[in-house]
């Protein structure tokens, strides 16, 4: 494991790398040390050493590729594992391609941001901050996969770990106006209610969910829970919302 570290000061964002090869996570980790912000770790190869390294070391943020070796698309299992043992690690997902089925396969194996390769060093960095502080990383694009993906009704799937359902059908249909991107108002149109009354079904989602906005509402869904099990981390720090409605950072416009 490649470990570039100082001592560790009071705001460090402690940062696990698993790029697509060792020489590759290397590399990452050496560029990365270079900002004080980030104290960096670089992965054992395995992927049963990086679950166990992140267990036991609780990370902050891990930058996981897509591939991992001779598998194209090891790192989105990686991505479940990490967010399944080590909750409140947040996960950026490394991507060669910024079509849309790995983009949403990043989000639905529970990754808080996705990070393409042609993009530079400085935006990476950003995107480590930003996900660290609450935030989903991800661009104008991305957040329109995410759309799409969600507004088909049998992808809206709320259900609770006996498989009772979370939300009634009046909450679901609120949800899907949300994922379409309607406002309250519209929403309210929509449904013939009372803007007032889709803001208290907004905030019994939330409650009922776990989560604090409505991109959150739309990567639960998209994961099938994912969202809900960073909750307990989440609530450790609020989210930095740069807009009423959504905590995403669109950066990629």
């Amino acid at each position: 494991m490649v470990q570039l570290s100082s001592v560790p000061q009071q705001n460090t964002i402690r940062v696990l790398a698993a790029d697509s090869t060792a020489m590759n996570t290397q590399l990452l980790v050496e560029a990365l040390s270079r900002d004080g912000q980030f104290l960096m770790s670089g992965s054992p190869a395995k992927p049963a050493e990086i679950l166990a390294w992140a267990r036991r070391e609780r990370p902050h943020v891990a930058l996981i590729s897509s591939r991992q070796g001779n598998d194209p698309s090891g790192g989105f299992d990686l991505c479940r594992e990490i967010r399944s043992t080590s909750p409140e690690t947040r996960v950026i997902m490394l991507l060669d391609s910024c079509e849309r089925g790995p983009v949403t396969d990043a989000f639905r194996a529970g990754a808080r941001g996705v990070f393409f390769r042609t993009e530079s060093l400085k935006q990476l960095a950003k995107s480590i901050s930003c996900v660290h502080a609450g935030q989903v990383w991800a661009g104008s694009s991305e957040l329109h996969y995410l759309l799409d993906a969600i507004a088909e009704p049998a992808a809206i799937r709320f259900t609770a770990v006996g498989g009772e359902g979370l939300l009634s059908a009046r909450e679901l249909d609120v949800v899907r106006c949300v994922a379409e991107g309607l406002t309250n108002r519209e929403i309210a149109h929509r449904l013939s209610l009372r803007e007032h009354t889709v803001k208290n079904y907004l905030f019994r989602i939330f409650d009922k969910l776990g989560v604090s906005s409505r991109v959150e509402v739309v990567l639960y869904a998209l994961g099938s829970g994912a969202a809900q099990e960073s909750s307990t981390a989440a609530k450790k720090q609020p989210a930095l919302v740069p807009r009423a409605t959504s905590p995403i950072t669109l950066a990629r416009n």
